[in-house]
């Protein structure tokens, strides 16, 4: 703990509020809210943690806290910053899955539509659906009972739809928005449960019509009152009425935390969602950050009510989301939250295991390597390689490791200037000065550990610039390769030394990845290079071949072997002019243009 956190720890509130970890290069990694910011601050840096807390706190140079008048306002500011600054070791809310819906477009003449994605465009949304076919099946169903407009454009005339009774034709006729808002009142009771009235009134439809001798009517309300009963009775009725409700429950073991979301829509459990991910507060409180975060993504629509386990404060949620939040005390309700919360325990314990194993192969792995090597926690590891093609076309290649895996928006490719060919010591320390002194320049995260592909020439150059021009202080080591070409031994130190680490480590398994994964990069980034290079040297002299007629042929031929081959038909077929094709055929073949 540095004197910073010490003096601060002394001076905190005890009041409610959100606080703010950052680590030493001043980015926040963690933001937690508290009801006593003293207490809950302090516990970090007071007894021993596990694993991940840990290596958070290990993390922690600095903090800052914010005090709020309540806990609803702590929690607020919690998912604002959360929002904001995306901290590391908050919950990543990964889950891409998205549910159809059935939405009611906000237009002059509604359409009744399917989609999968949730906008902020003032139309009615109705679902979760549990597939596709279910939502598409109900939209059709009500296709056929509501005659809203079907066609994306409106037509010059009548469709089929209209002589079908299907539509109100308004491509042809003044329809009153009256008539519109009745028909979506109805749709809408229908969408929230009020099947039974719409069953009912078309039962009298279909007596009425009976009775009128219409039998053919009758028959279609008679398939319609079918057709519902289909749809709306696949699904189990797990509760008494029909309302559209969330049900959550919650598991915690060893510091993380399973959250299950049960969708129940129209009395039926249609869905659910899983969450599993590591926590460093109180439960309670991790839930609640959850709860709010998870309605904040555009496709989990706010149902009439939500369900939570008791141990949970409603009064928080219900005024943050504005909508009723109820811990069931008995019956089919509570049974509801007791399956929950008895799947989130059975998932959590079951991936345990596998998160646990992960964990030691990417963040574990760092460990081994800082504790084998005497170094901080190597989170962040940029690695360096050098390629050629016998002398030509040299390039470089950095990839990024973080947290054990692989970033791969970060890595960055480079074409040696200034270094001679074959001098593998002069691209190294050319690409490590341009990278460093560019990430000094735009203020970008320094690495905790830079890795060398090669030996101790690659990594002294390296040092130079690191130390000697720029004053920096960062490990570098080197990774040897043995006769096979694979990953043999770690070197560090000055003079450099072999690190002793097992083959069979996750720590060696890590350098493993980095070498083969810097080296892979390195080579694609070449043969592309020396693709283009060799395209330039062989339709260089050409009359009419630019650089983009070049990209133009070798995209559509594929290789240079190919347009050599290539008939002036086919050129042409390529997107070349015909006299253009003509030249280009001409000079593969040396057959003397005709010139009239």
């Amino acid at each position: 703990m540095n004197a910073i956190i010490k003096a601060k720890l002394e001076i905190l509130p005890n009041e409610s509020g959100c606080y703010i970890m950052k680590d030493r290069q001043g980015t926040i990694i963690y933001v937690g809210k508290a009801k006593v910011l003293k207490n809950r601050v302090r516990s970090y840096f007071t007894g021993s943690h596990d694993g991940k807390t840990a290596r958070l706190v290990s993390e922690i140079e600095d903090f800052e806290y914010i005090v709020t008048s309540s806990d609803l306002e702590a929690l607020i500011l919690e998912l604002n910053l959360i929002k904001l600054h995306d901290p590391k070791y908050n919950v990543k809310l990964t889950d891409d899955k998205t549910y159809p819906y059935i939405k009611i477009t906000n237009e002059r003449y509604p359409r009744i539509i399917t989609t999968r994605k949730v906008k902020k465009d003032k139309a009615k949304y109705f679902g979760p659906y549990p597939n596709a076919y279910a939502a598409n099946e109900t939209r059709k169903l009500l296709d056929r009972l509501y005659p809203l407009r079907k066609c994306t454009h409106l037509p010059n005339q009548v469709c089929l739809y209209y002589h079908l009774g299907q539509c109100l034709a308004p491509c042809v006729k003044d329809i009153e928005k009256q008539v519109y808002d009745e028909m979506i009142d109805e749709i809408s009771k229908f969408l929230n449960g009020g099947v039974e009235e719409i069953k009912q009134d078309l039962q009298q439809k279909m007596i009425d019509a009976a009775e009128n001798l219409e039998f053919e009517r009758a028959k279609e309300f008679r398939d319609l009152i079918a057709h519902i009963d289909q749809i709306m009775e696949k699904q189990k009725i797990v509760t008494d009425d029909l309302s559209n409700r969330d049900v959550f429950g919650y598991a915690v073991e060893k510091g993380w935390m399973c959250v299950q979301v049960f969708f129940v829509r129209q009395g039926k459990l249609i869905e659910r969602d899983v969450s599993i991910f590591p926590i460093y507060n109180e439960p309670e409180e991790e839930f609640l950050t959850f709860v709010g975060r998870f309605y904040e993504q555009p496709h989990h629509l706010l149902p009439k009510e939500i369900f939570v386990p008791k141990s949970i404060d409603v009064t928080i949620l219900q005024k943050l989301l504005d909508v009723k939040v109820v811990t069931p005390k008995r019956g089919s309700k509570k049974e509801l939250v007791d399956l929950a919360m008895k799947n989130a325990e059975i998932a959590i314990h079951e991936k345990f295991q596998l998160i646990e194993r992960q964990e030691e192969r990417t963040v574990g792995a760092c460990e081994a390597l800082a504790e084998a090597m005497q170094i901080p926690l190597p989170l962040r590891i940029e690695a360096f390689d050098n390629s050629h093609m016998h002398g030509a076309d040299p390039v470089s290649a950095m990839v990024v490791f973080i947290d054990g895996k692989p970033a791969k928006k970060e890595y960055r490719k480079y074409k040696t200037r200034e270094a001679a060919k074959h001098d593998d010591y002069g691209a190294m320390q050319e690409v490590i000065r341009r990278r460093y002194t560019r990430v000094l320049r735009e203020n970008l995260p320094l690495p905790d550990l830079i890795l060398i592909d090669g030996g101790k020439g690659q990594m002294e150059v390296a040092r130079e610039v690191i130390e000697d021009e720029l004053g920096l202080v960062i490990p570098i080591a080197g990774l040897a390769k043995d006769e096979k070409h694979n990953t043999s031994q770690l070197l560090f130190g000055t003079p450099p030394e072999v690190v002793p680490l097992k083959r069979t480590s996750d720590g060696f398994y890590l350098l493993q990845r980095v070498q083969d994964e810097v080296h892979r990069f390195a080579i694609t980034f070449l043969r592309q290079q020396h693709q283009t290079n060799a395209i330039t040297s062989v339709l260089d002299g050409i009359e009419g071949v630019g650089p983009k007629r070049k990209q133009q042929l070798m995209k559509h031929f594929g290789s240079v072997k190919k347009i050599r081959e290539a008939s002036e038909l086919q050129l042409q077929e390529s997107g070349v002019p015909a006299k253009l094709a003509e030249v280009i055929y001409r000079h593969f073949h040396e057959v003397p243009l005709n010139k009239e």
